[in-house]
C-alpha cells in the first residue's frame, strides 16, 4: 500500500483526476485503479467522482500485482567503496513508484547485493538522480550516506557535468544556444510537463552535432548539457524550441519520423558524467557510447556528426 497526500493544487478535484496527477499516470489508468477497488481516501473506498480535499491521504494497494523479476544489474562503468556509475539501458524504471512497485533498477541492485545508501529512503536508496524509463545512459548511484549527501550537494551547486545526445526534429536556429525557461506540470495534461510561468527554473544548453533526414523531414543530432535536472527537462525544452526529440510523441514528435529511424523510444542518451568524488576528491569522468538502436537511427538519418564535440561547461 503506497500513500500520497493530496496537494493544494488538487483540492476539490475528482478522485481519478487527483490520483492521475499524484501518480503521474493517465486519468483512465487512475480510474481503472479506483474501479478495481485498489484506492482508498483516508482509509475509505470512494468512487472516482469523489471530491478530495488538500491534505487527505490517497492510498493505492498494489500488492495484488504479480511481482516483476528484478532486472540484471546494468554495466558498471566506475565503482569504488562509496559509489558507482552504471550505464542504464532503455526500458528500465529507476526506482519503485506508482505503477512500478517492482522490477526496477533499485530491485536489481538489491538482488545483486549492491550496497545502497539508506539515506535515499526505502524506495530510492542510493538514487541521487534518475533517468526516464526510456532514456539510456549514465547514472550515479551512492553506496554510502556520505557519498549520497556529497553528490546531492554537487548537483544542487551545478558542479556535476551531465551531457546528453538527442536527435530532434527540425533544424535548430544556430550552432549552439540555450533554453532558459521554467518547467512545471502541464496544466492541460497532468501526465506531461511544460514551460509554465510558475514552474521551477530550468536551463538546458544545446549544440548542433550534425544533421540528416528522416521521412523527408530534417533532423538534428544535438548535444545537451543540463544546468538543472527537472523531470523531462530536455524533452520539454527541445519541444519548446520547436524541435521535439525524435520518437517522443508525448511532446509532439511525429510517428513517421520515429518509424523511419526504427525507434520505439525517444532518442535521448546520457552520454557523459563528470564530477568530483565527494569522499576521495578524485575527478571522475565517464562516457558511454550510443546504444545500437540510437546508432542505427543516426545511420538511417544519414547524419554527419561529431560526437566528440565537448559542449564545455
Amino acid at each position: 500500500m503506497s500513500g500520497h497526500e493530496v496537494p493544494p493544487s488538487e483540492d476539490s478535484h475528482r478522485l481519478d483526476v487527483a490520483l492521475a496527477s499524484v501518480l503521474g499516470v493517465s486519468r483512465s489508468a487512475a480510474a481503472g485503479l479506483v474501479d478495481a477497488g485498489l484506492v482508498r481516501v483516508d482509509g475509505v473506498s470512494r468512487p472516482r467522482s469523489f471530491r478530495v480535499a488538500a491534505g487527505q491521504m490517497i492510498e493505492v494497494d498494489e500488492t495484488t500485482r504479480d511481482a516483476t523479476p528484478p532486472p540484471v544489474v546494468p554495466p558498471v562503468r566506475f565503482e569504488d567503496e562509496y559509489l558507482l556509475v552504471i550505464a542504464k539501458p532503455a526500458g528500465v524504471v529507476v526506482h519503485p513508484g506508482a505503477g512500478n512497485p517492482d522490477g526496477t533498477l533499485v530491485d536489481g541492485l538489491r538482488a545483486a547485493a549492491v550496497e545502497l545508501a539508506p539515506v535515499g529512503g526505502s524506495l530510492r536508496p542510493g538514487i541521487v538522480h534518475r533517468l526516464d524509463k526510456d532514456t539510456s545512459g549514465l547514472m550515479m548511484i551512492a553506496k554510502t550516506d556520505a557519498a549520497y549527501e556529497g553528490l546531492v550537494r554537487a548537483l544542487q551547486r551545478r558542479e556535476v557535468v551531465r551531457r546528453y545526445v538527442a536527435m530532434v526534429e527540425g533544424t535548430l536556429p544556430a550552432r549552439s544556444g540555450q533554453v532558459d525557461a521554467p518547467i512545471g506540470r502541464d496544466p492541460t495534461n497532468r501526465i506531461r510537463f511544460a514551460v509554465v510561468a510558475d514552474g521551477r527554473p530550468a536551463v538546458t544548453h544545446w549544440e548542433r552535432l550534425g544533421s540528416g533526414v528522416l521521412a523527408d523531414r530534417p533532423v538534428t543530432l544535438t548535444a545537451c548539457r543540463l544546468e538543472t535536472g527537472r523531470t523531462h527537462q530536455i524533452r520539454v525544452h527541445m519541444a519548446y524550441a520547436g524541435c521535439p526529440v525524435v520518437g517522443d510523441p508525448t511532446y509532439g514528435a511525429l510517428q513517421a519520423v520515429a518509424d523511419a529511424a526504427g525507434l520505439s523510444r525517444p532518442f535521448l542518451h546520457a552520454r557523459l558524467l563528470g564530477f568530483t568524488h565527494p569522499v576521495t576528491g578524485q575527478h571522475v569522468e565517464v562516457e558511454e557510447p550510443l546504444p545500437p538502436d540510437l546508432d542505427a537511427a543516426v545511420r538511417a538519418a544519414g547524419a554527419d556528426n561529431d560526437l566528440e564535440s565537448p559542449l564545455a561547461p
